[in-house]
C-alpha cells in the first residue's frame, strides 16, 4: 500500500511540475512578444514597450515610439513610407482639390483648408476651423490614387476633437481602421487619449470638447527645439500650430524646410512625423 502511495505521489508531483513550467514558459514568451519585439521586420521597442505611450512631460517618443522607419506601425500599416516617390510630385492644386472632395464628405461647414505641404511621397495639408482659426485636423493625399485620407500618428492618437472623423478612409481608402483597432481606440496617457472609442472610427461629426490644454504654445516649442537639438542637429522648430489635444511644427535646417513634429497638449510628449518624403514646395 506504502509503495503505490508512493508512486501516486510521485506521478502527481511530475505532474504539478510539469504545468508550472509549461504556464511559466507560456507567460514569458507571451511578455517576451509584447514587450522585447524588435529587429527590421518586428513591431519594435515602441509598440508596446520601451518609449510606449505614457512619457512624461517633455519625453519624447519620436522613431522609437509608435513609428520607426525600421518597424513599428510603419511595418503593419504598410504603405505609409517613400513608396510613392518614384511618382511625379502632387501640386498644390491637385492636392486642394483632393482635400476639398474629402472635406464634402462631412457634415460641417466651419472647416477651410490651411497650410498644404508638397513632399516627394505626399502632399500634407492643415485643415483649420473657419471660426476659431485653430488647426481641426492633417489630410495626406496619397500620388496615385489623389485620395485625401487622415494622417495617422498624432492626428489619430491625439486629437481629441476630429480624431475619430470619416478614418475608414485611412490609407487612401485601401485599408479601414476598424478591423485593425476593433473600434476601441488607443488608452494613451491622460489627456492624450484620442477620440476615437468615444466617437467611433467611421464618424462624420466631431466630438465635443474643449480646445484648452496644459501645454502652451510657447512650451510645445521649447519641448520640440530640446528633441530637435537632441536629435536632428541643426535644426529649428517654427511656430506651432494648435490642434485640439496637440501642436503640429514644421522644422527648418540650413534655411529650408526639413520635416515635422507633434506636441501632445497635456504631457508634452513629441513624436516625429518619419513617414514625409523630402520637401518640395508649400502654400498657406
Amino acid at each position: 500500500m506504502n509503495k503505490t502511495l508512493s508512486t501516486i505521489l510521485t506521478v502527481l508531483t511530475i505532474i504539478v511540475l510539469a504545468g508550472v513550467i509549461f504556464f511559466a514558459g507560456t507567460v514569458y514568451a507571451r511578455a517576451n512578444m509584447m514587450w522585447s519585439w524588435s529587429g527590421d521586420n518586428g513591431y519594435g521597442r515602441g509598440m508596446m514597450g520601451q518609449g510606449g505611450m505614457t512619457l512624461a512631460p517633455g519625453a519624447s517618443a519620436g522613431v522609437n515610439g509608435m513609428m520607426n522607419d525600421n518597424g513599428g506601425m510603419s511595418v503593419m500599416m504598410n504603405g505609409y513610407g517613400y513608396t510613392n516617390s518614384d511618382l511625379p510630385p502632387l501640386t498644390i492644386e491637385e492636392s486642394k482639390t483632393a482635400a476639398e472632395e474629402y472635406l464634402s464628405n462631412l457634415e460641417s461647414s466651419d472647416l477651410t483648408i490651411g497650410e498644404t505641404m508638397i513632399f516627394d511621397n505626399h502632399a500634407y495639408l492643415v485643415i483649420k476651423e473657419e471660426s476659431t482659426g485653430l488647426g481641426a485636423f492633417e489630410l495626406l493625399v496619397d500620388p496615385r490614387s489623389r485620395t485625401a485620407y487622415p494622417e495617422h500618428g498624432p492626428n489619430m492618437m491625439w486629437n481629441l476633437k476630429y480624431s475619430g472623423l470619416n478614418h475608414q478612409y485611412m490609407m487612401g481608402g485601401n485599408v479601414g481602421m476598424t478591423g485593425m483597432m476593433g473600434g476601441s481606440g488607443m488608452t494613451l496617457a491622460p489627456g492624450a487619449s484620442a477620440g476615437v472609442s468615444g466617437n467611433g472610427w467611421s464618424s462624420t461629426n466631431p466630438a465635443n470638447v474643449s480646445a484648452e490644454m496644459t501645454v502652451t504654445p510657447e512650451q510645445a516649442m521649447e519641448y520640440a527645439q530640446k528633441y530637435l537639438d537632441e536629435n536632428v542637429s541643426g535644426a529649428l522648430a517654427t511656430s506651432p500650430i494648435q490642434f485640439y489635444g496637440y501642436y503640429t511644427l514644421d522644422f527648418d535646417k540650413d534655411g529650408d524646410a526639413a520635416g515635422m513634429l507633434s506636441v501632445n497638449g497635456f504631457s508634452g510628449q513629441v513624436f516625429l512625423h518619419t513617414w514625409h518624403g523630402t520637401f518640395v514646395e508649400e502654400a498657406e
